[in-house]
This record gives structure tokens, sequence and C-alpha cells, in this order.
């Protein structure tokens, strides 16, 4: 079943100009300093890529850009959106440039059931023939997936992964297990919300979906090599030392963050998609002088 590879899946910003035109080659830097550093996986157009914010023609253009980019590279894309037959569209466009598998979301303005979720999902997985990635993210999307909606989605040979929130460390081994018994042997397992994905890592999650390894790969590989090592004292450490980056993370998302960093370090010039605003120029400064003192601008 597996399909997606385990480990560090790196999770870029996507530089657009405000009529939502993609800069593709500021695109096309970002992933291939991805696929230089040997990150396991690309994420393209995740929240930190803000897939929402872009059209179809758009989120078809940020595709094969990162692909030609990705050299190799299995990528993972974005393909929620709020019908179903938009995200068939948009699925089967991923199918055909040569996408690995499809990150699929349960958006919706709408609160959903598990019975549409469930539908939705069958519906893609049938016309599109894609393999998905289940994308639990309640704090955007407002829907948690359940063990036994997990389970249900399981059953679909398209389904071979999923990705959900990091719960805080002291939960993570239980919520762990009921994902494991809720999927069958095969099926990647992996967590996102950086500052709690040492802990998943350690507590035996196949990947990290890493809005840090977008723009900082190697801070993330270093962490889950440590993991894979067994150094789990070394792991820690790398972990804690990048906390104050957590924090803001935390208190202004990590999005935001990575958009000042990325333009701070003259990688893009693009702003964050409206109505989102770029972070204050004292924020900015406190990002800045952040990533200074970890040795990362």
């Amino acid at each position: 079943m597996t399909v997606l590879p385990k480990g560090v899946s790196a999770f870029p910003i996507t530089p657009a100009d405000a009529d939502g035109t993609v800069d593709a080659g500021a695109l096309h830097g970002l992933v291939a300093r991805l696929a230089a550093a040997g990150v396991d996986s690309i994420g393209l157009l995740g929240s930190t890529g803000t897939y929402p914010f872009l059209s179809r023609a758009e989120r078809l253009r940020a595709l094969e850009t990162g692909l030609a980019a990705a050299e190799g590279v299995p990528v993972l894309v974005g393909i929620g959106a709020l019908r179903t037959d938009e995200t068939v569209r948009l699925a089967q466009d991923a199918k055909a440039a040569g996408a690995t598998a499809g990150l699929l979301a349960a958006v919706s303005y709408t609160p959903l059931t598990d019975d549409e979720v469930f539908a939705h999902f069958a519906t893609v997985a049938r016309e599109a023939g894609l393999p998905l990635c289940i994308y639990d993210n309640p704090a955007t999307t407002h829907f948690r997936f359940t063990p036994a909606l997990v389970a249900r989605l399981a059953q679909l040979p398209e389904v071979v992964a999923i990705k959900s929130t990091a719960p805080e460390p002291a939960a993570i081994g239980a919520h762990l297990a009921e994902l494991r018994a809720a999927v069958p042997s095969g099926c990647v397992v992996g967590y996102s919300g950086d500052w709690h994905c040492a802990e998943a890592l350690i507590a035996g999650a196949d990947a990290w979906f890493s809005v840090l390894a977008g723009l900082f790969p190697m801070q993330a590989m270093e962490i889950a090599q440590a993991v894979s090592a067994g150094d789990l004292a070394r792991a820690r450490a790398l972990d804690l030392r990048l906390k104050p980056l957590w924090d803001q993370f935390r208190r202004h998302s990590s999005l935001r963050v990575m958009y000042a960093a990325a333009t701070g370090m003259g990688l893009v010039s693009s702003l964050p998609p409206r109505p989102l605003l770029p972070l204050a120029p004292a924020v900015q400064a406190e990002v800045a002088a952040t990533l200074a003192a970890l040795g990362l601008a």
C-alpha cells in the first residue's frame, strides 16, 4: 500500500502576486532547495501553500512548477475544495501532472457529517483514481476525523496515508495507537503541528508533514534522523533549541512566520494572499532576530 515515503515531508509557501498568479520562478527556487536537501517528500499546496486562495489554473501551474523542480522527489499536493466536483477535477489534474498523491481535507462552509465526508472521498477516489492522504486539520476546517471515520475511509484502496494534527505530547501515544488500529498495514500515519512532531516521531509516527522543512529542511531532517538513529536525547535537544520559533508559529501562525522568513531571506517578494496581512514590522523583526539566533538567517 505504501505510496508516500516515510520521513520528512516539506511544505513550502506558494508565492503569488496580489491577483493570485503564482510566481513560478520563486516557487521553483523554493522547491529546488528542498529537493537538493534530500527531503523524503514535498507537500505542495498545503495550508502553508494557501491552496484555497488559488484558482484551478494557478494550482495546476504551482503543481507543474513544483514537479519540475522536485526532480523525482515524491510530491503530495493539496486538492481540497468546497465542492466535490471541483475536488474531482483538481485530483484529476494532479494525477495527470504526475503527483504522487493528493492531500484531501474536509473543506466546507456548512459543517459536514461523517457520511458526507465519506461520500466526498469515495467520489474523488472513484473518479480520479489518485492515491489520497486524509488531511485532518480541525483548526482550519472545523471537522475532526474520528477513528471510526478513518477506518471507513481506509477501506478505500486509494487512501494511502493520513496527516493529522499532533496532540499534546502526553496524548500522542494513545492518538497514534488509535490511528494505527484504524488503518491497514502500510498506510502512512504522520503528523503536522511542528512544535509536537519530534515527540510524534519518537512515539513511532511514520512521517512529519513539516512547515519548518518547507524553508529549513536540514533542521527538520536532523531531528528525524536522530529519532531514526535512536538518539532521542539529541532529537529532543534539537527540538528544544527551536522552541523560540515554535512559539512564534503558535502566536502568529506558521504560515505568516514562513512568509516573513522567506521574504526576509530574499527568497520571495510575495505577500500572503489577502485578506491575510503580513506580520507587523516589529514582529517581522522578532522573526528575523530568532532566525539569526538559530543560525537560520
